[in-house]
């Protein structure tokens, strides 16, 4: 979207912010740079106010905070000539998805339905990162209430992928995942119930990370299925993604789901710069997945050509059975629309958001009324098979069941773990499909969640690692998940394969 108030004047940039928009500088490079006064906040700031402006045929952006934006920028870099020490995350600038809460700021999850509400308070991902001293840039486009998986559908319209703009970013984070991709932010915050974040970041091929479920609070994350939905992390180096990780994480009294265990250095432990290639690992891949008849035979090629590659190098890859492949998106769709069903119920239009304006006298038709023109059609569905599989006589042969594909999921996915570190499946069937290609198929839609919802239903960290390009051009890469807290395990192994991959 435009930004008022900027002209061509205000871009005096130094060879720092324009090596920015390639993604190779990284968080610590850009603070090194603050510290020996190469560049400035303000400059910064700058700089990506111009390349949202020039890229906003992208759409990836709802809202801008340019004026605010430049102002913290300013404050901190009159911090840094006082001598203060610098935060974590001093001057890093990040954009967060239409489903975070932040003081005084607008917050619609991309409906209709929460068209100009002002969020109350800031979620506490959010006010982790401005309490190290970010700089929030702006708030990012998405699928509704972060239903969906190409960005198509948003009361905004859909967000184009950077590279094709014929193609989808993915979804439901596409908005965010873009805003990384195009260099319109250092990093971004997504949200993750089934695959938002991996799935388009596989898409856009950057790095896109789903922590296990309750290390980030979810106090301020606009729910859509709450025993799912975890905050997610865009970035452009797994250096980046640690010290957001490391920064976000920890216990939250707004939050009981959130996770008590002490928070270590995980940008130190990582070490990208001093990374070791001597650690060999113990992988796993299900083989149903590489035969699965959805997988893209490029993308089932190179993926064996990776294992037979990271043997080579002394790891151990093992093909093992895991023959609930085919129970994960059923019961993951099960379980998320009666989440859904139940969370979505508080918005009638009473007490927030869109009323209908219709001549509406009996209160109960002014809800359906409200609703059916508020919810977007994805939504509309996923309510309407939420309340139908926890009706009474379907209870039992539906939700009930799919809580014990659940139990024997993670049984399942517990046993691995104990003889393997990590598991390797593939991020999505296909690279980035056109746009509008499976908008008239909502089960083509769903399936395309086949690798990336696992680790939601057991509750394991995933991380989406950009390592190829098909021979149609778009990126692709692997998805690696390890146990439930492993992060540091998950981090390094999937620093290791971007090494490994650029060494090739």
């Amino acid at each position: 979207m435009p930004v008022s108030g900027i002209t061509s004047a205000d871009f005096i940039l130094t060879d720092t912010a324009f090596m920015m928009m390639d993604g190779h500088k990284d968080i610590r490079q850009y603070q090194q740079e603050l510290a020996g006064n190469k560049t400035s906040c303000a400059e910064t700031v700058q700089f990506y106010l111009q390349q949202i402006d020039v890229h906003k045929n992208l759409n990836a952006f709802i809202e801008v905070y340019a004026d605010e934006a430049l102002a913290r920028a300013k404050q901190l870099d009159e911090k840094r000539k006082n001598g203060e020490p610098l935060k974590k995350l001093h001057g890093v600038v990040i954009a967060i998805k239409d489903v975070l809460c932040y003081k005084d700021h607008v917050v619609t999850a991309s409906s209709k339905i929460l068209a100009g509400f002002k969020s109350l308070y800031t979620a506490t991902a959010v006010q982790c990162l401005l309490d190290e001293d970010a700089i929030i840039i702006g708030s990012c486009n998405c699928d509704e209430f972060a239903m969906g998986s190409s960005n198509e559908n948003s009361v905004y319209g859909n967000v184009l992928n950077a590279l094709d703009h014929t193609k989808v970013p993915g979804g439901s984070s596409g908005g965010n995942a873009v805003a990384v991709q195009a260099g319109l932010c250092m990093a971004s915050l997504g949200s993750d119930t089934g695959g938002s974040v991996r799935q388009p970041a596989d898409f856009c091929g950057i790095l896109g990370m789903k922590p296990t479920y309750g290390s980030i609070s979810r106090h301020g994350l606009i729910a859509y299925a709450s025993s799912f939905d975890q905050v997610g992390i865009f970035g452009n180096t797994v250096d980046d993604i640690a010290l957001l990780l490391e920064v976000m994480s920890g216990a939250d009294e707004f939050d009981s789901t959130a996770l008590q265990s002490a928070v270590g250095s995980w940008q130190s432990a990582v070490g990208s710069r001093q990374y070791a290639t001597e650690k060999k690992y113990k992988i796993a891949y299900f083989k149903e997945a590489l035969q699965h008849p959805s997988l893209d035979k490029e993308i089932r090629e190179t993926i064996l050509t990776l294992f037979d590659e990271l043997i080579s190098k002394g790891h151990t890859v093992t093909e093992i059975d895991f023959e609930l492949l085919d129970y994960v998106v059923p019961a993951y769709y099960v379980l998320t629309t009666a989440e859904a069903s139940s969370n979505l119920g508080r918005y009638d239009g009473i007490r927030f958001g869109y009323q209908s304006r219709g001549n509406i006298k009996e209160l109960t038709e002014f809800y359906k009324q409200t609703r059916s023109e508020g919810f977007g059609s994805e939504v509309q569905r996923r309510i309407m098979l939420g309340t139908f599989v926890l009706s009474s006589g379907y209870y039992d042969a539906y939700f009930t069941k799919a809580q014990q594909v659940r139990r024997l999921l993670v049984d399942k996915t517990d046993a691995i773990f104990i003889d393997f570190d990590a598991v390797i499946m593939p991020t999505s069937p296909t690279t980035a499909f056109n746009i509008g290609a499976k908008t008239t198929d909502p089960i083509a839609m769903y399936l395309a969640d086949i690798f990336t919802v696992f680790a939601n239903l057991t509750g394991i960290p995933g991380i989406s690692v950009p390592l190829f390009k098909h021979s149609n051009g778009m990126p692709f890469g692997i998805q690696v998940m390890t146990k439930k807290s492993d992060e540091l395990t998950l981090l390094k192994l999937a620093n290791q394969f971007i090494k490994e991959q650029a060494s090739n």
